[in-house]
């Protein structure tokens, strides 16, 4: 890993590091890109009501749960699982015959992630720390990998995509809510480490992730842009047409049986 990965990455675990510590409530005051607001981005009010306090930080661009076509008794992945909340999402579909399983790598999430497991008695849902670059799992074990605005903030992405392959079982897939380029981003954006952290840097052009996820192996590779999602880019971020150059977008793909 070079320098300036490296920087990329301590920058993104202090970033969350102090989110971890802000109480629920900090999204309110807090402009970056952990405080979407939560029904903007695809979550019913059912599903906000239905978690513990701590769990819901606005994190997210998007709602996985909502495409990932989970079903009873199966095992889920959730990469950069931050406070808990598409894992106790996913809980109530896969069952207690199910397993989810949390990664994350800032120690603050997962201590925050462990609580609100315990606080929501989840029997089902279990959270581990680790880089999703290196994921502690075994090879073939779940039947769905999830995450939530996570993958852009890796300078890794390719070996990210290579680890939800090698996680899934044969027939299992990915479905990710993220955030992408929809053209090339300008320079000063891209060596920003602030805009890094804050979702904006990170993000890579359709093509890109496509072109990788292919050649992590997946086939079926499906990336749909979310129109809706410049309403709260430029609300959230105030950068004018910064809407026009990045949007979220809902991305599954499969691996072979």
């Amino acid at each position: 890993m070079n320098e300036p990965d490296i920087d990329i990455r301590d920058s993104v675990r202090e970033h969350y590091a102090k989110v971890a510590e802000q109480d629920a409530g900090c999204c309110e005051s807090d402009t970056s890109c952990g405080c979407r607001v939560s029904e903007q981005i695809g979550y019913s009010k059912e599903d906000l009501a239905s978690l513990p306090e701590d769990a819901e930080m606005g994190l997210g661009c998007g709602n996985p749960i909502s495409f990932a076509e989970l079903k009873n008794g199966e095992a889920v992945l959730d990469l950069g699982s931050g406070g808990g909340v598409d894992c106790f999402l996913a809980s109530r579909i896969v069952g207690v015959g199910g397993k989810v399983i949390g990664v994350d790598m800032t120690p603050g999430m997962i201590s925050k992630a462990r609580k609100n497991a315990t606080r929501g008695n989840y029997q089902n849902v279990e959270f581990r720390l680790g880089e999703i670059e290196h994921l502690p799992a075994g090879d073939n074990t779940v039947d769905a990998v999830i995450s939530n605005c996570v993958i852009n903030l890796s300078p890794s992405k390719l070996e990210i995509y290579k680890e939800a392959y090698r996680v899934l079982k044969p027939g299992g897939r990915l479905a990710v809510a993220d955030m992408v380029a929809l053209q090339p981003l300008p320079d000063n954006l891209k060596n920003d480490l602030a805009a890094y952290t804050g979702c904006l840097a990170g993000a890579e052009l359709v093509s890109q992730l496509e072109a990788w996820l292919t050649e992590a192996g997946f086939e079926n590779v499906r990336i749909r842009v979310r129109q809706r999602s410049r309403e709260f880019i430029q609300a959230d971020f105030g950068e004018g047409k910064l809407d026009d150059c990045i949007a979220s977008a809902h991305v599954t793909a499969f691996k072979p049986v």
